[in-house]
C-alpha cells in the first residue's frame, strides 16, 4: 500500500482563458509537465447527514478538515485510488493519503474494517469514528493540467470543466456532471513549501491576478442549496 504525507501552502486563483494562455507561455520556460500531464480527476467527498464538514469549510475557519476518495480517470476493480484526509490550519495544508481499492474504502468508512495497520490509516480511522455517520455526499470532477519544478516542491495546476454530481456517487460510472464554474473560467492552484517564485509573482501582477478562497466542494454545495431553495419557492408560488 502506498502511503504519503504532504505539508504545504496552497494558493488559489480564478482566471480566464487569456490569462491562462499568457501564464502558460511563462510557466513552460521554468517548469515541466507533471507525470500525469493532463487527466480527469474525480474526488468523492464524504460528509455527515447534515453536511457538517462542508458547512464548516464555507465559514472559512482557521482550521478545517475533510475526507475524500480520489482517482485519476475512471476507477475499476483492479485500479488503486487514494483515500485522503485533508486538514488546513492557519493557511498550511496537511494531507494524509493511502492508496486503496474503491470497494475496500466503503468497507473501511461504512463498517470500520481497516485495510492495514499503518499510522496514517489509524489517523483516518480516528477521523471516521469521530464523525461516525460519514457517507458519500458529492462527486467533484475536473480536467487538470499540471506543472512541477524538478528542483523544488513547487506545483502549479489548472482545472477546467469543474463539475459535480449528487447521484452515481462512485468513481467507476462515468465522468459527467453539472458545471460549477462558467466555461470561460479556470481554477489555478499553486502549491509550494516556500514563497511563490519571483518570476511567477511578476506574471501574476502583470495580469492582475489575485489569490482568493475557493472550494470546489463548497461551491457545489452552495449551488445545490440554491436549487433546493428555488424549487421550494416554485412550490409555494
Amino acid at each position: 500500500m502506498s502511503i504519503k504525507v504532504f505539508k504545504r501552502v496552497e494558493y488559489k486563483y480564478l482566471i480566464d482563458k487569456n490569462q491562462y494562455n499568457d501564464l502558460l507561455d511563462e510557466i513552460r520556460l521554468h517548469l515541466k509537465s507533471d507525470k500525469y500531464e493532463m487527466t480527469t480527476i474525480q474526488s468523492l467527498y464524504f460528509d455527515t447527514d447534515n453536511y457538517l464538514l462542508v458547512r464548516r469549510s464555507i465559514e472559512k475557519p482557521n482550521y478545517k478538515e475533510k475526507i475524500r476518495l480520489r482517482s485519476y480517470g475512471l476507477a475499476d476493480d483492479d485500479k488503486k485510488v487514494f483515500l485522503e484526509l485533508k486538514k488546513k490550519a492557519n493557511g498550511v495544508v496537511y494531507k494524509r493519503r493511502i492508496s486503496i481499492k474503491e470497494s475496500d474504502t466503503f468497507s473501511f468508512i461504512l463498517s470500520g474494517k481497516l485495510p492495514d495497520d499503518s499510522q496514517i490509516t489509524k489517523e483516518i480511522d480516528y477521523f471516521i469514528k469521530m464523525y461516525s455517520s460519514l457517507k458519500p455526499s458529492m462527486l467533484v470532477l475536473y480536467d487538470r493540467t499540471a506543472f512541477v519544478d524538478p528542483n523544488s516542491n513547487l506545483r502549479i495546476t489548472f482545472d477546467r470543466n469543474v463539475r459535480y454530481r449528487t447521484e452515481r456517487l462512485n468513481l467507476h460510472s462515468d465522468l459527467d456532471g453539472e458545471l460549477i464554474l462558467n466555461d470561460d473560467k479556470i481554477l489555478m492552484e499553486v502549491k509550494t513549501d516556500f514563497a511563490i517564485p519571483l518570476w511567477f509573482a511578476k506574471k501574476l501582477s502583470q495580469n492582475r491576478i489575485y489569490k482568493q478562497s475557493f472550494s470546489k466542494y463548497g461551491e457545489a454545495y452552495c449551488k445545490e442549496l440554491i436549487k433546493k431553495k428555488n424549487k421550494e419557492e416554485i412550490k409555494i408560488g
